[in-house]
């Protein structure tokens, strides 16, 4: 049976999980625009599809639930079935959660690095066996300049992102003799609809004691419609990096992200060549 490729051998085929929203659907319409061969996942095929609003032969909407693995390896098994390859897979799902750490209950932290971490990882574990026997590929990790510089109040959500950011460069190592690239993507604020509620999950049990940060952290979501960056932008720099034949590890987007992590990154050397004789004399 002839796959959907077969006829256009030179388009791509795409991998992306949470596109029904966000940087994934902005990424999601600009692919298929260009002809691209498009595998989305969401967690309901019915918005994601209505969302995207195209019914094309280039066109896979999937309804998966990333935190099981079987749902995961099901889909990336439908998309190689229906396109005959997998070249780019970008882990794009995710959501924010606020609070202190205190505040937030076990299952509050883990159903976050669930989705923002595990995954993730669920993810790259299925996909590749078919990167490998294919000896190419590229998976972008989209995570946060959160990950580098964590705010106060969004505790959980940065440990997450930042785990994405250093898995990230270990699967680069791991993986660059097999023929497959690796980005993480860091952005800053965009003007998507994380800061809207429906990609934020907030504490449900606060505590008065971190009620500054409470209301810090809803001053922060009242910025909804005014964050600086672009996603459409964000969405294009993204598909440009996965055209590169030596992409980055590391793409930080927006100037916020910028100069964010610039400055986080000099503070972090200050402080480790001041300690560099305490820390060098532990040393047999």
């Amino acid at each position: 049976m002839k796959t959907r490729t077969e006829t256009d051998s030179n388009k791509k085929v795409w991998f992306i999980t949470g596109a029904s929203k966000g940087f994934g659907l902005s990424i999601v319409k600009q692919l298929l625009c260009a002809g691209h061969f498009v595998a989305a996942t969401s967690r309901d095929k019915e918005a994601l599809t209505q969302a995207v609003n195209r019914d094309e032969n280039n066109f896979l909407p999937l309804q998966v639930d990333l935190a099981n693995e079987s749902s995961v390896a099901l889909a990336l098994q439908h998309t190689h079935e229906e396109f005959g390859r997998i070249d780019v897979v970008i882990n794009n799902a995710g959501y924010g959660i606020g609070g202190a750490i205190e505040e937030l209950s076990d299952e509050e932290t883990r159903q976050a690095f669930d989705i923002n971490v595990f995954g993730t990882l669920n993810v790259i574990r299925s996909v590749m066996s078919y990167l490998r026997e294919q000896h190419s590929g590229h998976i972008i990790n989209i995570s946060s300049s959160a990950g580098f510089a964590p705010g106060i109040g969004w505790s959980i959500y940065c440990a997450a992102k930042s785990a994405v950011i250093t898995l990230s460069e270990a699967l680069a190592e791991e993986v660059k003799h097999l023929g497959v690239k690796v980005t993480c993507v860091s952005p800053g604020s965009f003007r998507t609809n994380f800061l809207n509620g429906e990609s934020i999950a907030v504490a449900q049990n606060p505590i008065d004691d971190y009620r500054d940060i409470t209301e810090a952290r809803r001053l922060y979501m009242k910025r909804d419609g005014q964050q600086p960056g672009d996603p459409e932008k964000a969405a294009a720099a993204i598909i440009k990096v996965a055209g590169e034949k030596n992409p980055p590890v590391h793409l930080l987007l927006g100037g916020d992200a910028y100069n964010r992590v610039l400055t986080r990154l000099d503070t972090l050397h200050s402080n480790i060549r001041e300690l560099g004789e305490v820390t060098c004399s532990t040393d047999l």
